[in-house]
């Protein structure tokens, strides 16, 4: 069922092939350099580029602008504590300034910190403290094409096994990413956050559960678990969020904002320790680098993510696009996540090996067909990692509709039959922190 109707339209044009050609080369075959009006659909990210809701617009102009004391805080503050349980909030500017907030508070040189799978900011900022990212994703998590409910889930196992070897004291810290982006946005049974909580616990870590797509991934643990079948989306969101100690939450994901996040607990020391520093990177602790508008915009955007009409459609959006994708022979990975479909690039473009970017020909493939923008999540974004060749399409909520995406599909099919003619990419130049080399990079075809 349909959830939402247009009362604002922007205007697109698929740029010429020439033109296209052109700019994809300019940008030095990396996507994120391309100019914005040079895409014709942009799948590179869901993080921010949604559209808001006629209340959040209304919430925009009754945004409080003060610097302290903002009514809009007072808002935000109410709805994180409705929706995801919390009291304490400190806003920041996005989700990587929260990261910088709580894991800078938290981590220290030596230092081990556990995920399901860190996504590349999070990886950063843990490297950034000195401290170690050890992923802890279950066996099935990067098997693309085996069913599974929750591949998104962490492997207590492989958490036990890095304890073993470097010792509790070292790992003071536990992270649990809902949905799993890393793993190709798969979520996280409540269960296995019930089991996290209890291995936190043991080994006296702080647990903190990174929230950006939570009311997604309250979405199909509705239709996965059977404990939760007959619970509301809101119910599942705060039932699963109130075993962490903490959230992180980038509030462009299921804040449905364009700006915005925020750190989250109920601990009063880590509180006041985060608060803290939040006053020296990011502003005051009612404001925290947004406008008081943005902070207002947030707090009806988290009300309307657990909201039954709008999260369905955002999943069953996603499940159709990954149909019409599979309609026209797109290897992707299986079963299709809450925010994007991942394309299986080695299965695409077989006639490449890792070391010639499979994920990133395909990337810059699909934007010299068809305009289309997606990201490479595979041995070009994540150097050094065990991780299969992929490329997400990332859906930005309430912005594309099906006509859209069935272009990004015949897209791929025009792809696929031409894919042997795709050369490979070596990298030309990139920055000095490897974690994000992906964003920054320029590279060239091997070809030439």
């Amino acid at each position: 069922m349909v959830a939402y109707k247009s009362k604002v339209v922007e205007r697109i044009q698929l740029p010429s092939r020439e033109r296209r050609e052109r700019a994809l080369e300019q940008a030095g075959y990396n996507v994120f350099d391309l100019a914005a009006e040079d895409v014709f659909i942009d799948l590179l990210t869901d993080s921010g580029t949604g559209a808001m809701s006629d209340e959040q617009w209304a919430a925009l102009l009754r945004g409080d602008e003060a610097y302290a004391g903002s009514r809009s805080f007072d808002e935000l503050e109410s709805a994180v504590g409705e929706v995801m349980g919390f009291s304490n909030v400190v806003p920041t500017h996005q989700g990587r300034g929260a990261e910088n907030v709580l894991y800078g508070t938290l981590l220290e040189d030596g230092d081990v910190a556990l995920n399901n799978t860190h996504f590349d900011t999070t990886r950063a900022h843990v490297a950034n403290q000195g401290a170690d990212p050890v992923d802890c994703p279950v066996a099935r998590a990067h098997d693309l094409t085996v069913d599974g409910p929750f591949k998104g889930n962490f492997s207590l196992d492989r958490a036990r096994s890095v304890v073993d070897d470097v010792g509790s004291e070292r790992v003071p810290l536990v992270i649990l990413t809902v949905t799993n982006n890393s793993a190709a946005g798969q979520p996280v049974s409540v269960e296995n956050t019930r089991r996290v909580r209890e291995f936190a616990d043991e080994i006296d870590a702080t647990f903190v559960i990174d929230a950006c797509r939570f009311a997604e991934n309250a979405a199909f643990v509705a239709r996965r678990e059977a404990e939760f079948a007959d619970a509301e989306i809101g119910e599942i969101a705060r039932e699963q969020l109130g075993y962490a100690d903490a959230l992180v939450m980038s509030g462009k994901k299921d804040g449905l904002v364009n700006a915005g996040g925020f750190v989250a607990t109920d601990d009063e020391a880590l509180f006041e320790k985060c608060k803290q520093r939040a006053i020296l990177y990011e502003g005051f602790p009612t404001y925290g680098g947004m406008a008081g508008r943005d902070v207002a915009a947030m707090a009806v955007g988290l009300r309307e993510a657990v909201e039954e009409a709008y999260v369905t459609d955002r999943i069953d959006q996603v499940r159709a696009f990954a149909a019409m994708l599979e309609d026209v022979g797109v290897p992707i990975y299986t079963p299709p996540g809450g925010h994007a479909v991942y394309l299986d690039a080695g299965a695409t473009l077989p006639h490449l090996s890792p070391d010639e970017f499979p994920g990133q020909a395909l990337v810059c493939a699909l934007y010299r067909e068809g305009g289309v923008r997606g990201v490479e999540l595979g041995s070009f974004a994540f150097p050094g990692t065990d991780r299969p060749e992929l490329v997400r399409l990332a859906v930005p909520r309430r912005t594309y509709h099906d006509e859209h995406l069935e272009h990004v599909a015949e897209t791929a099919a025009a792809v696929l039959e031409t894919r042997e003619s795709i050369d490979g990419l070596e990298i030309a130049s990139e920055p000095a922190v490897p974690e994000l080399r992906h964003f920054t990079a320029s590279l060239e075809p091997i070809s030439s």
